[in-house]
């Protein structure tokens, strides 16, 4: 069935299914140190409440079954031991039943993570996860070549991943239209790391240029993704690159890394990479279950598809609750000034007295601290404070300072540093500043990387009576 076989993507196979698991056993890493302090049994949103007020249908996920601090201790562990068998390459040395189980078991405990999750896991990456490791199951084993279907729905899957970004820029701010968008982006990101600055500085004239490349990266080049060959190979290798900067210049979690390894995807194999001990053809049952996930995901590919030509195109959407095939984008508008939450507590009763910052691992806190690398490893709760400081006070953030309040322990270990030392405050309250990047003489003079300014307050001080209640 030569129809059925991609024998030029051997090595494009080998990428995407250590690569991808390598992904998953980030994100199983990132839960198993995040997810019971922010969604467990008593976190900032418990998944026990989340699944009483909603249905199966709407979130499907083991805990629904049950749910304990244990059991989700227990999923990252059962998944991270599957994603480093994959990553080793062990499973892929079997038959092709044994790598398509390993994929399909990760993809079913991260589905069941994401989909009680709630806003700490609404993130287009986690959904970007969950479509590669449910499409990465039927790449087969090395036993014989990588299934032509699958390749494609893997090219199909980058082309939705790029042009979608790329159409709603086009779409949601003139900055983008008019080339300016990188003069603000560098600084207003969610989260800068070390060389964003220095890529903020940068002349105005290569920040045009930059969105430039950006516009024809993600709405010229992944239409050559469907060209096999010489053709795909260099659309594939431009994704990498001009993911690869993003890489340099942010911490988006794993979205570049893994956009990256989906890119190779259309990579063809070098001549020197000629298997001919290699079965060329795959067992009857494989095609058959290949032939019919294939069909299946291309009539879910019906509602997306049309998404991506709407004037009123969503973004990082999921149309089914599998996560199965799903829209993207990112950065549709683009802030032109950085707001930062500080969120600070006191030892002393009166409210003006002796104020100290609690500072976050990753986001800006302290001026001269420079930004940090973090990605592709996700820090939830960081992310989310940006959001925050754009207007969004969700409910968790209340308990928070609650848990601020009583030196909660868990929760303390999710920031960089307690002011306090494990003592309780006796006060908190969450303030706005404006900050911006030093230029390179304040940098000189004052050894900041960060210049800021109050704008005003979020929450006023807030304290806990004997009984536990907020006053």
């Amino acid at each position: 069935m030569e129809w059925f076989s991609a024998d030029d993507y051997e090595l494009a196979r080998e990428v995407l299914q250590r690569g991808i698991a390598a992904i998953y056993l980030v994100a199983f890493l990132s839960t198993a140190a995040q997810f019971r302090v922010l969604l467990g049994e008593r976190g900032l949103l418990p998944v026990p409440d989340f699944v009483r007020r909603t249905s199966w249908s709407r979130a499907p996920s083991l805990f629904r079954f049950a749910y304990s601090d244990r059991l989700l201790l227990a999923v990252t562990i059962v998944g991270s031991i599957v994603a480093i068998s994959l990553v080793l390459g062990l499973p892929q040395t079997g038959p092709p039943w044994l790598p398509l189980l390993a994929f399909l078991v990760i993809w079913a405990l991260y589905l069941s993570i994401v989909n009680v999750g709630q806003t700490f896991y609404g993130f287009g990456w986690e959904t970007l996860l969950l479509e590669a490791g449910f499409l990465a199951a039927f790449l087969g084993s090395r036993d014989a070549p990588p299934p032509l279907p699958v390749m494609i729905l893997f090219w199909w899957l980058v082309f939705r991943l790029e042009f979608g970004a790329g159409m709603i820029k086009m779409r949601g701010d003139a900055s983008w239209r008019d080339l300016t968008a990188l003069y603000y982006h560098h600084e207003t990101q969610p989260m800068p790391n070390p060389l964003s600055r220095s890529a903020h500085l940068l002349p105005r004239w290569f920040h045009r240029l930059e969105v430039l490349a950006n516009h024809v990266s993600q709405l010229v080049v992944p239409f050559l993704l469907f060209v096999p060959g010489p053709v795909g190979t260099a659309a594939g290798l431009i994704v990498v690159a001009t993911q690869a900067w993003l890489v340099l210049t942010g911490n988006f979690a794993w979205l570049n890394v893994l956009t990256m390894i989906l890119a190779f995807s259309a990579v063809a194999d070098p001549a020197w990479i000629d298997d001919g001990s290699r079965d060329p053809t795959s067992p009857v049952w494989f095609v058959v279950v290949v032939a019919t996930a294939s069909a299946t995901l291309l009539v879910l590919s019906w509602r997306p598809l049309r998404n991506l030509f709407s004037r009123h195109q969503l973004m990082n959407a999921s149309f089914d609750p599998l996560h199965l095939v799903n829209a993207y984008g990112a950065f549709g508008s683009v802030t032109t000034e950085r707001l930062e939450v500080i969120v600070e507590g006191t030892v002393e009763e009166h409210a003006d007295a002796g104020w100290r910052e609690y500072e976050f691992r990753g986001k800006p806190g302290d001026p001269t601290r420079r930004p940090r690398q973090f990605a592709p490893y996700h820090l939830r709760l960081d992310w989310l404070m940006w959001f925050l400081a754009l207007g969004r006070l969700e409910p968790w953030f209340l308990v928070f300072l609650v848990r601020l309040l009583e030196a909660d322990s868990a929760t303390l270990r999710l920031l960089r540093t307690d002011p306090f030392d494990g003592r309780r405050p006796a006060r908190v309250r969450a303030r706005l500043f404006l900050y911006r990047f030093a230029t390179h003489e304040e940098r000189r003079r004052t050894g900041l990387y960060w210049v800021r300014q109050p704008v005003g307050e979020l929450i006023a001080p807030i304290g806990l009576e004997s009984g536990g209640r907020v006053v």
